[in-house]
């Protein structure tokens, strides 16, 4: 049976359709019940009310807050539900939050903004584009997290505007049965009251009348000075059932009669099945089936032991796609041939060309960065159980409605009759999201679980092997770029010219702050047939390498300090200013450190937020990087958890560094020559530095927090060995360098 995993279904073609028709889709309002009555439907029982989607009140007072995001350890089910429960002015102890189920009723229209890059509508369309959103958002089936979207989206246009609307429609009730006007209300804890009276009413007993009114789209919001719970440390909901078990992952599903699967797939990327011979193998214990799959073959047994042994030992044959001859170093070259061909434009500002012929110095340099994997901690895993016309299934994924579309889409299942139950996930970082077009470019889990479960008659569990996921990942691309800048006879830099391969997301990874006049950035394709997807800060951790190593090379090439050097170029950006200048205070930055340590200094704004790290480095005996330091300062315009925002700083921070120290795929004859976690090494808990982080509070648009710490790291890094060794790392990671003293065979020395 031939599968064409690329081919766009019937509901892409709908909504591209109805979204190229724009306006049409305001149209598609919902008949018949409304949404809040169809998400009682769903999720309310007992006398339970929501009063605005996303918030349910039961008549014992506790506030439900259902938050439309996977937690990945970033947090954002207890950030979401306190951003909602201050707006309402809720007793925090009387609230609880859930991950929404994935139900149309509970699609995210706040995502509406990440495509519009925050443009938001005029308070007078405000109800009419959120109408829209929401349509978009159920026909694309969007609870999406990524992108460091929760709080500055969701958050910020969702569950604020809940909560608030929410306490409009509590007091309004609250008055139509006192007979008094709103503004004789207020509201505390949870509770209405009468002002100078002795009357009161709790949101409980007030939910059902409440209900009763339509939320406005454009509440009033609190002041600053008014939150009760944003900014302030909070337990996170999620964490007692991480520590003492109880939390359910995804590869701790197990329905009654559960099989398992194990993959044998093509080694070489496009590579296609052309013979097996499964006798032997379905002679062994615990065997139950073989099913043929577009990549290779899945092997059904009993336990996942016998299932992966039994893969392991198929007799299987197959084709290399004619990608047999491909390698990282044929990639490369690739890459630097289409650098010297024709550009697209990204940036075009005054005459860089002009002024670099100008210029009293021109530096160059070239740059380039490997594919990395994800490497989730959690194996990829899903579960998926097709019987009587309908799927079930069990995952740990960043997109629950994604996956229900994707499931019924590989089924040929009627979408109403897909249940997905969304679990944990032990990491993701890009990794689990379901393939659909413009998200990620790779067939998934997802999609081989859900046609092995069309071919058994039993709920099926497929695991990855860590080999499995480590050579079939759907990696961060391998990057290459060429530098050219021009400096006046004062050491200003009055050019700067960046050709680089493939434009990625976020588009404004590639462009620098610095008040720099002329500029010409601008980027090639080279494709290549490795499975590429997003990761942790996507396009930012390679253009930060180039742009902020390529500044401390400047700086050098200048003779000035690189902190003041960017400082300077600084002057028309106050908070990039003041984030580098927190850094480099809280680091000691110029003040006499231990003897053979360094600073290596990096700033990078990147999903709303503006982040600076400094790094502490010296060199071991082995002339290998230690790394005893990482001071940060960021702006995330407010940090709602203080708890949760250091802590995913601190992630970004050691994600970063495993990346610049050790991170590497490396193709050769067309497939991944990397299995396991010793070929693939990772930052462990004896290296990981003292991450001392700071926040300011600039009251400007909220950014992410789960991504923007992890760019700086490596250029940070590479500007300290600068300093230790006189080298210039330009090629990651450092593991492949040396560095000691009598050695330039990677490392470009200084002149």
């Amino acid at each position: 049976m031939a599968f064409d995993l690329k081919k766009p279904t019937r509901r892409q073609m709908l909504v591209g359709g109805g979204l190229a028709g724009g306006a049409l889709l305001i149209g598609v309002s919902m008949s018949g019940p409304s949404r809040r009555e169809r998400e009682n439907a769903i999720a309310a029982e007992g006398g339970e009310k929501f009063v605005t989607t996303w918030l349910k009140i039961s008549p014992d007072n506790i506030t439900t807050v259902y938050v439309p995001h996977s937690d990945m350890g970033q947090g954002p089910i207890t950030a979401l539900a306190m951003m909602a429960a201050d707006e309402m002015d809720a007793d925090w102890n009387l609230v609880r939050a859930e991950q929404a189920p994935a139900e149309p009723e509970f699609a995210n229209e706040s995502l509406g903004l990440f495509i519009t890059k925050g443009q938001t509508a005029p308070d007078m369309l405000a109800g009419a584009a959120e109408t829209l959103w929401y349509n978009v958002a159920k026909f694309m089936s969007m609870q999406i997290t990524g992108g460091s979207m929760a709080v500055r989206y969701t958050g910020q246009h969702g569950m604020r505007i809940a909560g608030a609307a929410a306490k409009e429609m509590l007091v309004k009730a609250a008055a139509a049965r006192w007979n008094c006007a709103a503004s004789d209300c207020e509201v505390r804890d949870s509770v209405v009251y009468l002002k100078g009276k002795n009357r009161s009413a709790t949101f409980g007993e007030l939910a059902v009348e409440a209900a009763e009114y339509s939320p406005s789209a454009t509440p009033t919001f609190k002041t600053p000075d008014q939150y009760r719970i944003v900014g302030r440390p909070t337990k996170r909901f999620d964490v007692p059932g991480k520590v003492d078990g109880s939390g359910t992952y995804g590869i701790d599903a197990r329905p009654e009669g559960m099989l398992y699967a194990a993959l044998r797939q093509s080694p070489v990327f496009g590579g296609k099945l052309k013979r097996y011979d499964a006798t032997e193998v379905l002679k062994r214990r615990g065997m139950k089936k073989v099913v043929e799959l577009p990549v290779g073959v899945a092997v059904i047994a009993d336990n996942f032991w016998r299932a992966k042994q039994a893969a392991a030992a198929l007799d299987i044959e197959f084709d290399d796609g004619g990608n047999g001859g491909i390698s990282s170093a044929s990639i490369f070259e690739g890459h630097e041939k289409a650098l010297q061909g024709d550009s697209t434009e990204d940036v075009e500002k005054g005459d860089a060309e002009g002024a670099l012929k100008n210029a009293a110095k021109v530096v160059e340099a070239a740059y380039r960065v490997p594919y990395l994997a994800h490497a989730t901690m959690e194996p990829m895993n899903c579960t998926v159980w097709v019987h009587d016309g309908k799927a079930e299934v069990w995952v740990g994924t960043q997109d629950p409605l994604g996956t229900r579309a994707r499931v019924a889409d590989m089924t040929g299942i009627d979408y109403d009759n897909v249940k997905v139950h969304p679990l944990l996930l032990g990491g993701g970082f890009g990794r689990r999201i379901p393939y659909r077009s413009g998200f990620s470019e790779f067939p998934s889990e997802i999609d081989y679980a859900s046609l092995i479960a069309k071919e058994v008659d039993a709920p099926v569990k497929l695991v990855y092997t860590r080999e499995d996921d480590m050579q079939h990942d759907a990696y961060r691309i391998a990057v290459a770029n060429t530098m050219k800048a021009g400096l006046d006879a004062d050491g200003n830099p009055v050019a700067w010219l960046n050709r680089y391969v493939y434009k990625d997301e976020p588009a404004e990874a590639p462009h620098i702050p610095y008040a720099v006049e002329n500029q010409s950035i601008r980027y090639v394709d080279n494709p290549t047939p490795v499975p590429r997807g997003p990761w942790r800060s996507v396009a930012h951790t390679q253009h930060t390498f180039f742009n902020e190593s390529f500044m401390d090379e400047l700086a050098h090439e200048a003779g000035k300090d690189p902190y003041e050097f960017r400082m300077a170029l600084l002057k028309d950006k106050p908070r990039h200013r003041a984030v580098l200048q927190l850094a480099a205070e809280k680091a000691g930055l110029g003040k006499p450190l231990p003897e053979g340590r360094v600073h290596g200094i990096a700033v990078q704004q990147s999903f709303s937020t503006i982040v600076a790290e400094v790094l502490e480095v010296s060199l071991d005996e082995d002339n290998r990087p230690r790394v005893h330091k990482v001071t940060c300062a960021v702006d995330c315009g407010r940090v709602i958890n203080p708890d949760t925002a250091e802590a995913q700083v601190q992630s970004a921070v050691i994600y970063g560094l495993t990346a610049a120290l050790y991170g590497q795929i490396t193709i050769e004859g067309g497939a991944v020559t990397q299995g396991n976690f010793p070929d693939y090494r990772m930052v462990t808990l004896a290296e990981t530095p003292v991450i001392e982080t700071h926040f300011i509070d600039s009251g400007e648009a909220l950014g992410g927090l789960g991504e923007p710490g992890t760019p700086p790291v490596a250029p940070a890094l590479a500007n300290a060995v600068f300093k230790l060794t006189g080298k210039r790392i330009r090629e990651l990671p450092m593991s492949i360098h040396d560095l000691s003293p009598a050695s330039g065979k990677f490392a470009q020395a200084a002149d």
